[in-house]
């Protein structure tokens, strides 16, 4: 198995080339088109000792800003939260830890307990009937949820919030492109909310749709009105991305009358990671149990009357016909989501309205302070929750810069997203009185 890993000597690639019948690499990969092959950079470090390979991973690492080091205020789908040391401690041990995922669950009845628990957490949270045991991320997660609404509604287009997280939107146009999949994007107003004539306008065209995609809080931390949305709607799904931290405070999407919630849980007990690994929420209504992609472990009784869990469905090509597989998800985020499980053990109920009250007023706090310094102002008037938009007097890269000085990790920078006058700042429970007003300074000195 070991020998996967090692690289080919130049005698084996010869004589790779000629049992192909080829005279060259370059040869091999003569299919890639010339525009794609300028862009390629060689990778690896080269033929180098253990020794110098440490030491220069330690040099590119050291170049990396340190979230730790800095004070951090980024967010965009990705948050700095707090992990109690009672999270990391319990999935390190031997019985859980993984480097991805227990292929056989079924053998294992305290994997399958915690995947049960951390399902009944994600229904309570989102207000609805039944959940997976989670998936890839909060953007698959998304996708996957348009696959299941095309599937239930036979219907081939969807609308879709411009409000969304735009790499969420990528992956959705991704999946819809293959899928032959029409996306209708509905544009935001003033207040960053989703333009409600828009929505009419659409829906009032004659055009049956399979569903409205929307996130609140949005990308823009906005957080958006789902009252009527799902009246609106009739047959179409309503499926609502969302922040699991905010429902400690705001009315579950389920109570909205959604068919579909699914959300980022990178925030419930996983660190920012530079991005990963993620972990993707999903819970739907009863009634849509079998068209739900995913793991979805059950309690049941056996033949003595003992408690016992079961792996109830696994819908996905390698355990059932593949016509009849609701999705090539191979498998879930076992480990992300037992940290997520620990996580919300440890907070309980009021510990997480507690952690939710304090990013709200800790944000409110900042923005309002944002607000008084000359030349700044808050982009859009929507009610948010731990996230907002700022119009800054300079191009935002400028002003992000000067924080960096300040070792100030000042937000998102909004301009490849089409908000070229605009940071994104998301605050946490984690940022201290101190170092809000230290950013407030920072503002007004850039």
């Amino acid at each position: 198995m070991a020998a996967e890993f090692i690289p080919h000597t130049p005698e084996e690639i010869a004589e790779m080339l000629e049992a192909i019948g080829v005279s060259s690499i370059e040869e091999l990969f003569a299919d890639i088109p010339a525009e794609v092959l300028k862009r390629y950079k060689p990778l690896g470090l080269g033929p180098k000792s253990e020794l110098e390979v440490a030491h220069e991973l330690r040099e590119r690492a050291a170049q990396n800003l340190d979230p730790t080091e800095f004070v951090s205020f980024l967010g965009g789908g990705i948050y700095d939260h707090f992990i109690p040391a009672v999270v990391e401690h319990l999935i390190s041990r031997s019985e859980f830890y993984t480097a991805y995922t227990p292929y056989q669950a079924e053998v294992s009845q305290g994997t399958l307990t915690w995947m049960f628990e951390f399902q009944t957490m994600v229904c309570e949270l989102t207000g609805m009937e039944v959940a997976n045991s989670s998936m890839y991320d909060g953007a698959t997660a998304l996708a996957e949820a348009m696959f299941m609404a095309a599937r239930v509604t036979g219907k081939r287009k969807f609308l879709l919030a411009a409000s969304l997280n735009p790499h969420y939107r990528q992956v959705l146009r991704t999946y819809a492109w293959a899928a032959e999949l029409e996306l209708i994007e509905l544009p935001y107003d003033e207040r960053g909310l989703l333009a409600r004539r828009a929505l009419d306008q659409a829906l009032a065209s004659g055009t049956e749709f399979g569903g409205l995609l929307i996130q609140s809080p949005n990308f823009f931390g906005v957080i958006e009105d789902l009252e009527g949305l799902k009246e609106s709607l009739g047959q179409a799904f309503l499926i609502v991305s969302t922040n699991p931290i905010s429902l400690g405070l705001l009315r579950p999407p389920g109570e909205f009358g959604a068919d579909i919630v699914v959300g980022e849980g990178q925030a419930l007990g996983n660190p920012p990671d530079f991005g990963g690994p993620l972990l993707g929420l999903f819970a739907t209504r009863q009634k849509y149990l079998r068209q739900m992609p995913g793991r979805v472990s059950g309690r049941t009784v056996d033949a003595e009357g003992k408690t016992g869990y079961v792996m109830a469905l696994q819908t996905r090509e390698q355990h059932i016909r593949r016509e009849r597989a609701t999705s090539n998800i191979c498998t879930n985020e076992a480990l992300c989501a037992l940290a997520a499980t620990v996580w919300l053990s440890a907070l309980g109920k009021e510990g997480l309205r507690e952690l939710a009250e304090l990013n709200l007023q800790k944000a409110h706090y900042l923005a309002e302070r944002i607000s008084g310094i000359k030349g700044y102002r808050l982009k859009f008037a929507g009610p948010f929750f731990n996230e907002f938009v700022v119009q800054t007097p300079r191009k935002p890269g400028e002003v992000l810069a000067a924080l960096r000085e300040a070792e100030i990790l000042g937000g998102l920078d909004l301009s490849p997203y089409g908000l070229g006058d605009s940071i994104l700042v998301a605050v946490t429970e984690k940022r201290t009185r101190e170092e809000l007003d230290l950013f407030v300074e920072g503002l007004r000195e850039a």
